[in-house]
């Protein structure tokens, strides 16, 4: 909220050096404001905008909302600002509803948002139109703004050069040039009507029918299996307490077992060997024994380490998200659809656009080579289904339950696959769960209901034997511990080193009974963290948390690390756990 953490005077010299310019306008972003607030954080934000107008009485404020509805809704349309830009896509109910009790003062200009600013299909014009409609008896022409529900930063440049995709693909998105066109039609369909404009609306509905009859959107056998599977309620063969015994008779691992959390450095070698395979230059047979090589190379450092579980290192893999999605039905890419992620990073993320459906094994190849080359256990490695949704743009014709759904249909044949081969320790990471997670605090327990349920859809069917690991990072669990463990994993792993275990406070009053991993060194700092600031975190760690549960790993995985600093870290990681392994004497099996 700004304003709120003493920056105050900051914005206002901001604010004044605008209006000196001649500044007509300023946008203030405050997508807070579709959360729940208390009382006094709306008697902040009052405070805030009264200091701005008083200080920049010739600027106008629009205060922008979007991702939802608000929840205050009488109290900030009394706020001192010129305008208020409310989002009529996904908060349409909620926004309406709110205008329709209350109606919208005569003083403000309405920003409605009636363009999906973070989608990527085109919008049925004619259902957009609506709510424009029905404003115009509560806020006159003159006050209205149409515009998207939130900045086009979600979303790429432009559609213009997109000619891989399937035409009937192509033809049904729309990035930020189209969705600056969209507006235009929309405009122009509020203010002059006519045969033209209802064509042109017409002609955008006709586009999205033309994919919805497509063979891609239409996989019968995909969508019966997944309704089946929808119906059953997916159940490990024993409870997990059953399960540990089994797993300490097989694996025999040690106490505070050690392992990572998969990808080891890619260097400037492997991506470039990646770029001369995808340019046709090197040959599939010569690029697979490459991979090897590197496989190979880090699995016999692993062993002289002394790692208790290792992992091949995906060095045949770009990205978590884009290497599953080229391997499976209903997905595809663009050339020069980068969206920013964070900072300067951006990413190009797939397209759910059809049914999703397994077509063959995906990891086992790699994998199975890795367990080749030891006696000790080797994990597969998975991206979960609701990190590849959530980190992918996804169909908007079915809901998002229903793709997670078929995404841990296609993924648990995969990890049948594993098992097959011989795998019994199998990892499927889920760090973007939180993301997904709605902000309106009611339609939360809803998502995570299903996200859980789509991870034990994948991993409901392997024997008790087998091992199934998870890794989370990225964000504040600390309010999601009981989904957490309900996905039933036997391990967990969650990042702890970069928020200094604050994560471990959690677990002083919400107890976790299963196996977990919380990460004892920062992967995203090149710093080789030294042994005894290791065992102080696992120390702490152990205070809270059952030593005869409790595994060493890294915060997260070591793509982008370089080899010296990676083997540094995880020699002092494995000197760490042998000094626990002494100090609590802890008896495995």
């Amino acid at each position: 909220m700004a304003g709120s953490t003493g920056s105050l005077p900051l914005y206002v010299q901001i604010l004044e050096e605008l209006e000196r310019e001649g500044t007509a306008w300023v946008q203030l972003d405050e997508p807070i404001l579709v959360t729940k607030l208390g009382d006094a954080d709306v008697r902040r934000l009052r405070r805030i905008c009264e200091a701005f107008t008083a200080s920049v009485p010739g600027l106008k404020l629009m205060l922008q909302t979007y991702f939802e509805s608000l929840e205050a809704y009488r109290d900030v349309i009394s706020l001192p600002v010129h305008g208020i830009g409310l989002d009529f896509v996904h908060g349409l109910a909620g926004n309406l509803s709110a205008i329709r009790a209350l109606g919208f003062p005569a003083d403000k200009v309405l920003g409605a948002g009636v363009i999906d600013g973070r989608g990527i299909w085109k919008a049925p014009l004619r259902t957009q139109k609506a709510p424009l409609d029905e404003l115009a008896a509560y806020v006159p022409s003159e006050r209205l703004i149409v515009q998207t529900s939130c900045s086009l930063l979600h979303v790429p440049v432009t559609v213009q050069g997109e000619t891989d995709l399937a035409p009937e693909l192509r033809e049904s998105l729309a990035f930020a040039d189209e969705k600056l066109d969209e507006l235009a039609s929309l405009t122009r369909a509020v203010n002059e009507g006519g045969a033209r404009v209802d064509a042109e609306l017409q002609a955008y509905e006709w586009v999205s029918q033309a994919l919805s009859r497509s063979e891609a959107r239409n996989r019968q056998d995909i969508q019966q299996a997944v309704a089946t599977l929808a119906a059953q309620d997916p159940q490990r063969g024993r409870p997990f307490a059953e399960r540990k015994a089994i797993q300490r008779e097989k694996w025999k691992s040690p106490a505070f077992p050690t392992t990572t959390i998969g990808a080891f450095p890619q260097s400037a070698e492997v991506r470039k060997v990646r770029q001369l395979w995808r340019r046709g230059e090197w040959a599939e047979e010569r690029y697979a024994e490459f991979i090897r090589e590197q496989i190979e190379r880090w699995v016999r450092l692993q062993e002289e380490i002394g790692l208790d579980v290792l992992v091949h290192g995906e060095f045949e893999r770009t990205d978590m998200v884009e290497f599953f999605g080229e391997k499976l039905a209903g997905f595809a890419f663009t050339r020069n659809g980068w969206v920013q992620s964070y900072g300067s990073r951006c990413v190009k993320p797939p397209i759910i656009y059809g049914d999703v459906a397994f077509e063959g094994a995906m990891t086992v190849q790699e994998t199975k080579f890795a367990q080749s080359l030891t006696d000790r256990p080797v994990k597969g490695m998975l991206t979960g289904p609701i990190t590849i949704m959530n980190w992918s743009f996804v169909r908007e014709d079915i809901s998002r339950e229903r793709i997670a759904y078929q995404l841990a249909y296609a993924l648990r044949q995969e990890v049948e696959a594993l098992e097959k081969a011989g795998i019994g320790m199998i990892q499927v990471d889920e760090p973007a769960v939180r993301e997904g997670l709605p902000l309106k605090e009611t339609k939360q327990a809803e998502y995570l209901t299903w996200a859980v349920r789509a991870f034990r859809m994948t991993t409901c069917t392997v024997k008790d034997e087998t091992q199934i690991h998870t890794h989370m990072c990225y964000c504040d669990f600390h309010d999601m511990i009981d989904s957490i463990e309900a996905m039933d994993a036997d391990v967990i792993s969650i990042e702890t080193s970069k928020s200094h275990g604050e994560l471990i406070g959690d677990f002083e009053s919400n107890t976790y009974g299963k196996g977990i991993g919380l990460g004892v060194y920062d992967i995203h700092s090149p710093r080789v963290p030294g042994v005894g600031e290791m065992t102080g975190l696992i120390d702490r760690a152990l205070q809270v948390l059952s030593p005869d549960l409790f595994w060493i790993n890294p915060d997260c995985g070591l793509k982008t690390r370089g080899f010296e600093e990676t083997a540094a870290s995880l020699r002092n990681m494995v000197a760490a756990a042998q000094l626990i392994r002494e100090k609590y004497k802890v008896s495995i099996g």
